[in-house]
């Protein structure tokens, strides 16, 4: 049982982790990404290749699979400048069937759809299997933490402020004088650079990864899980995802409660409960559980003359 909620706290970072990639080129800079799951990929594969061909160190091979997916992100956004709204957002959904399609045709090196499987993670042959997950849950943490210090310190950042003021209204921001194309391209590569570390994260975990596993139902669940939590807020988003995959694997015990159910039933009344949780949730909460904090220009103080 210890080793089933270290395992499922390490799928719960590491989906926080996602949601505030997510939510720094959604929530803060108002940009739409529907390729979460290439991004996430593109992560996952790069440190597995690294890490099982080159033999490089697993830190570096999670270095190298921020980096890829980072340089994915830049470039995807460099030649969707002049893209807006329901047409980014497809645009970047095609590009992560993209990935998944390359990840299962491209045999000589990702292996198709058997995928690829042996890759390393910490002490994996040295340690217990409920040691391993132990270990690796303070790791992913750590992680996390350090994410969440960061994008806090870049929300109330003039840089984050720039962004906010994109997402609020771009051309605004040019008339201001700040340049929003290389705003809007940091901002997607360093997103996207996030999703790609989530994504070393879970392969070395899990120590396998293949094409099923990047299906676009990873996206939901995140944007799901920000949504949750308070679309702009980055403890809102981790919060999120927490209680978002509570939610998931909460469920799972519904079908040993209640007698009588067969078949596709128990799967079906999962879903159902999930989607009314989160109903309720988002009906009285709307805007989330931690929802984004507003800023105020403090009142100026009268000076009267005697």
């Amino acid at each position: 049982m210890e080793s089933y909620l270290a395992s499922v706290a390490i799928f719960a970072a590491i989906y926080a982790v996602l949601a505030l990639g997510l939510n720094l080129v959604w929530g803060i800079s108002g940009l739409i990404n529907l390729g979460l799951a290439g991004f996430f990929a593109l992560g996952a594969y790069a440190s597995a290749l690294t890490t099982i061909r080159l033999g490089v160190p697993i830190a570096a091979g999670e270095t190298i699979g921020f980096l890829t997916a980072a340089l994915g992100g830049a470039i995807l956004m460099a030649v969707t400048l002049r893209l807006r709204g329901d047409y980014l957002a497809v645009v970047t959904l095609g590009f992560a069937e993209t990935v998944r399609l390359t990840a299962s045709n491209e045999i000589w090196l990702t292996h198709g759809t058997d995928g690829l499987s042996g890759i390393p993670g910490p002490w994996r042959g040295v340690l217990t299997p409920a040691a391993f997950n132990g270990v690796y849950l303070a790791i992913v943490i750590v992680i996390l933490a350090i994410l969440l210090l960061l994008a806090e310190r870049l929300r109330a950042s003039p840089y984050g402020r720039v962004l906010r003021a994109i997402r609020d209204d771009d051309q605004v921001a040019t008339v201001a004088g700040k340049p929003v194309a290389r705003f809007k391209i940091q901002a997607f590569a360093l997103s996207a650079g996030i999703m790609g570390l989530a994504g070393a994260l879970y392969g070395h975990y899990t120590s396998f990864v293949g094409p099923d596993l990047f299906s676009p139902i990873i996206t939901i669940y995140i944007f799901l899980a920000v949504t949750l939590g308070g679309v702009g807020s980055n403890w809102g988003v981790v919060v999120g995802a927490v209680v978002l995959m509570a939610l998931l694997e909460g469920t799972r015990f519904l079908a040993e409660a209640i007698p009588g159910l067969a078949g596709a039933q128990p799967a079906a009344l999962r879903e159902m409960v999930i989607g009314l949780a989160l109903l309720v949730m988002m009906r009285t909460r709307p805007s989330g559980l931690l929802p984004e904090p507003t800023y105020r220009r403090p009142k100026r103080m009268e000076v009267r003359s005697p």
